[in-house]
């Protein structure tokens, strides 16, 4: 940094200033010295003449000066809050001139990054705004701090939620929403029955924000998303299916042709073995055929009275679980085989999520005018991926799997007129909630 000393430097100004002031005291008290002769009456005349003369002219010195450190200590108010319009015009080109240049500069970045910052905020408000997902956040156990348009016109008819409580939001949602949204944790949930059916995917994010603990709400409709997984589904069966037809229709009919030829010569020893080796394949045809079909035929459901602990002891002798709290008093209404067999496909799940097994509980309660039958297990839970498609035929991360177990529980569950809803458990592990008509 280079200074014109000679020209434009504060200390120089100063200096001047006071070796004038000197100057000025030091001809005066010559002069006064010829007029009086006492140096101590001297002295008192000058002291009493140059001390206001001083101070006036270094106040007027001063003025501007003092003038700019208000008008700095102003725009600093003004970059607290947030406020970076205002700069300073300082004509001289000293020290100060400096110091002001830097203010400003340090102002028009700041300004500039604010204005950045201002357009990021508003391009993410608008897709946040205007995204089909329903989001919202909230001070855990507290208000709603921020909601988009979703959230609004799913919770409160598209006013605002700001202010308002969870809980007194979700009264006159359908049951199947209020559910999801007492439980806690992640789930895959379905609202409405046959074509009128819709598919939701409820996720939840906590994270401190300002030194407290929010919780970031996320309800997505999956309706259309699973119908189009459900027609590539059905493609890849329609090719298994094909895949397999010709894997035991083709050996059969050469072996038809082959089994022709002999008995065209006469040549009957072999004949035994080709039937055998139709039959095998016959029968292989059948079972895998009879296994897709026990899905997609499922009967109605035959609904009688069944005695709880007769029917959870049956269903234990089969599948180990532990039993979680009491059972219902009063008998329920169903089909004992096909609820058992749904229930034995979610224990069986649950068996083989990497648990102990004295972690598989059985829970079955009475609430209100339904029943409520949850599986829980302290596996990996699953993945927003795997939740998505569980529900969906023959999908499945196994490799062995059909992926008929879920989606054959959910005919069965959804004939007898209930629900079922998947959520991943706080500290790990998986509950399948099952709703049915009491």
């Amino acid at each position: 940094m280079k200074w014109n000393v000679f020209k434009y430097s504060l200390s120089l100004r100063l200096s001047a200033s006071v070796i004038f002031l000197l100057l000025v005291a030091v001809v005066l008290s010559l002069l006064l010295r010829h007029e009086f002769g006492s140096d101590w009456l001297v002295a008192l005349i000058v002291l009493a003449v140059m001390a206001p003369t001083s101070i006036i002219l270094l106040h007027r010195q001063l003025r501007s000066y003092f003038s700019l450190f208000r008008a700095l200590a102003g725009t600093v108010s003004s970059y607290r809050d947030s406020d970076y319009s205002f700069s300073i015009r300082w004509k001289s080109d000293d020290e100060i001139g400096e110091l002001v240049k830097a203010h400003n500069d340090l102002g028009d970045t700041l300004r500039e990054q604010r204005l950045n910052l201002v357009q990021r905020e508003l391009l993410l408000d608008t897709m946040v705004q205007n995204t089909p997902v329903a989001m919202f956040l909230r001070v855990e156990t507290g208000p709603i701090v921020y909601s988009n348009l979703a959230a609004r016109s799913l919770l409160n008819d598209g006013k605002k939620l700001e202010g308002y409580s969870l809980d007194s939001l979700i009264g006159n949602l359908a049951m199947p929403l209020q559910e999801a949204f007492q439980r806690g944790g992640d789930g895959l949930f379905s609202v409405g029955e046959g074509d009128s059916e819709e598919v939701y995917h409820l996720a939840r994010r906590s994270f401190r924000l300002n030194g407290r603990k929010h919780e970031l709400t996320l309800l997505r409709q999956l309706t259309t998303e699973l119908r189009r997984q459900e027609v590539q589904t059905w493609k890849k069966v329609i090719r298994i299916l094909s895949h397999e037809l010709n894997n035991s229709l083709a050996p059969i009919a050469s072996l038809a042709h082959s089994g022709a030829e002999l008995v065209r010569r006469e040549q009957y020893q072999r004949l035994e073995e080709i039937f055998k080796t139709v039959e095998e394949r016959a029968r292989h045809l059948e079972g895998f055929i009879r296994d897709y079909a026990h899905f997609a035929k499922l009967p109605a459901p035959r609904l009688e009275s069944v005695f709880w602990p007769t029917f959870v002891s049956r269903l234990n002798s089969q599948m180990s679980f532990v039993l979680d709290g009491n059972l219902p008093e009063k008998s329920g209404q169903f089909d004992s085989a096909q609820i058992e067999q749904a229930l034995i496909n979610l224990l069986k799940n649950a068996a083989e999520s990497d648990t102990d097994l004295h972690e598989v509980k059985l829970s079955i309660r009475h609430i209100a005018e339904f029943i409520r039958i949850d599986v829980m297990d302290r596996g990996k839970g699953m993945s927003d991926a795997v939740l998505t498609n569980a529900l969906v035929p023959f999908y499945s991360t196994k490799r062995s799997g059909t992926g008929l177990g879920l989606a054959l529980t959910r005919e069965i569950i959804e004939a007898h007129g209930g629900r079922i809803a998947l959520t991943n458990r706080e500290g790990g592990g998986l509950i399948v909630s099952i709703t049915l008509p009491a």
